[in-house]
């Protein structure tokens, strides 16, 4: 396969390297053998490809023609639920993508925004047979979603999953999808970054970045490496104009390792363990003041009084610089190699504390329900009207993506035509106070809704930002 690589490279460039600096004129060459004038990838596409699925959805899409004071928070003070709700017009909206067999027996990886919704999911193999698919599981914090089609016994193309921390900038590699709905397309390019950050499109935020063209279409496809195997699927593209810009991201394949585990294990959701760890970047400064002799890792600032971290013996004003030898050089990095790691295992951090290089043995396990969250629908005639809150805890914030919080309440979602949605209120908004009472628990705000005042005084926090709305009064 070396050798192989190598006659490619050497195709490719089709001329002779010189010395940096050197002034003799660039010598082009003609292929030296018969065997350099056929390379090509199409053995490789011929073995990937049948594994690369296209995705069409369908979505009914209810829309209601709306009361003109339906959102208007006075009527819905003194109305509630209780307005003309309108007339209701449907619509049928369609979707694709591209999916990637995994196992034999019909499961498939896709990004979970491709199917995200769907009321049917249909999928189209290579060879243009088609299959209803089922929804196994979905995870937003990575943007993947687990299918499944039945396949009567047969064997269907797969593709072995490779290790991505193997992967190198400058590997070869080939994307294989649907791009806007033209049929099966192959691109390739090279590995452009191993560990891109700073995209945030997903809740993890980890990427392998290509310059392989990928377009609308191509999500949930795959990044194939020269021994065939699945490397990544393809996720997004920075693009001014909708278009390939030969930045292209995808998801690594040790995070569908991790979801394609939990499924193999009967488990409907993906579980990631916890350790309880907030941080920052080091920046210069940082290294600097602590004598590190380059900015890289996450200084801990926060560990959870209930944390295997604490337990283990890790302390604010520590380095994590790897977890199980694996580099870490940010804080995404860290969530990153934490996530794609198993529930009941354990890892090893390597630390800097004080100068000192250390090693950690820290249990993984599961986020505790701690408090419990006591998920509760709001109604009545107050502002909050069909949201729905909980009471925080690690199970709460790991499974609604929230950092730098601990205690108190949480906007999990809102019903259809809530009033609190007429506000502004957000999933993942935490309630604060209500009229001057401060909120720590669902039991609170529930006690501080069943006043009835003139007015409402709400405040809470969204990000580093903390809101005030007032509504009657």
């Amino acid at each position: 396969m070396m050798n192989r690589r190598f006659l490619a490279l050497a195709a490719l460039t089709a001329l002779v390297l010189l010395p940096i600096g050197s002034s003799a004129q660039t010598v082009k060459t003609p292929p030296a053998s018969a065997q350099q004038v056929t390379l090509s990838y199409a053995p490789i596409v011929k073995s990937a490809a049948p594994a690369v699925v296209n995705i069409y959805t369908r979505k009914l899409v209810r829309q209601r023609v709306l009361s003109p004071f339906l959102d208007d928070p006075f009527f819905q003070h003194f109305f509630g639920n209780n307005l003309p709700q309108g007339l209701t017009r449907q619509r049928l909206e369609n979707s694709l993508g591209s999916g990637v067999i995994i196992r034999g027996d019909g499961l498939i990886v896709t990004s979970n925004h491709v199917i995200a919704g769907a009321d049917q999911i249909t999928v189209v193999l290579s060879d243009r047979r088609e299959f209803e698919a089922t929804l196994v599981t979905t995870d937003d914090r990575s943007d993947l979603a687990i299918l499944r089609i039945d396949a009567k016994g047969e064997t269907l193309p797969h593709l072995e999953l490779k290790d991505s921390d193997e992967v190198e900038v400058g590997d070869l590699v080939l994307a294989i999808g649907n791009p806007f709905g033209v049929g099966q397309t192959v691109t390739n390019g090279i590995v452009s970054a191993v560990a891109r950050t700073s995209m945030d499109i997903n809740d993890l935020n980890y990427f392998i970045q290509t310059d392989a063209a990928i377009n609308p279409g191509n999500s949930g496809g795959a990044l194939v490496t020269m021994d065939g195997k699945l490397v990544g699927i393809n996720a997004a593209i920075y693009s001014r104009s909708g278009g390939s810009m030969g930045i292209g991201f995808a998801v690594p394949s040790n995070m569908v390792r991790a979801m394609a585990s939990a499924v193999a294990q009967g488990k409907k959701n993906v579980q990631r363990p916890w350790i309880g760890v907030e941080g920052q970047d080091v920046t210069s400064e940082v290294a600097a003041s602590l004598g590190l002799t380059r900015p890289s890792g996450m200084l801990v600032n926060a560990i959870h009084e209930a944390s295997p971290a604490k337990s283990a013996g890790l302390k604010v004003g520590d380095v994590i610089e790897a977890v199980n030898g694996k580099p870490v050089d940010e804080p995404a990095a860290f969530r990153y190699r934490v996530a794609t790691l198993a529930v009941g295992t354990e890892a090893v951090l390597d630390i800097v504390r004080a100068g000192q290089k250390l090693s950690l043995p820290i249990k993984l396990i599961a986020p505790p329900e701690v408090p419990a969250r006591d998920e509760t629908q709001i109604k009545g005639k107050n502002p909050l009207n069909g949201a729905v809150i909980a009471n925080l805890s690690p199970a709460v914030i790991e499974e609604n993506g929230l950092r730098g919080e601990e205690h108190g309440v949480v906007v999990l979602r809102l019903a259809d035509n809530a009033a609190a949605a007429s506000l502004g209120l957000q999933p993942g908004d935490i309630l604060l106070r209500i009229n001057g009472t401060n909120i720590a628990t669902v039991r609170d705000a529930m006690a501080a809704l069943q006043q009835q005042p003139r007015g409402w005084r709400l405040t809470f926090r969204r990000g580093d930002n903390a809101m005030t709305v007032m509504v009657g009064g």
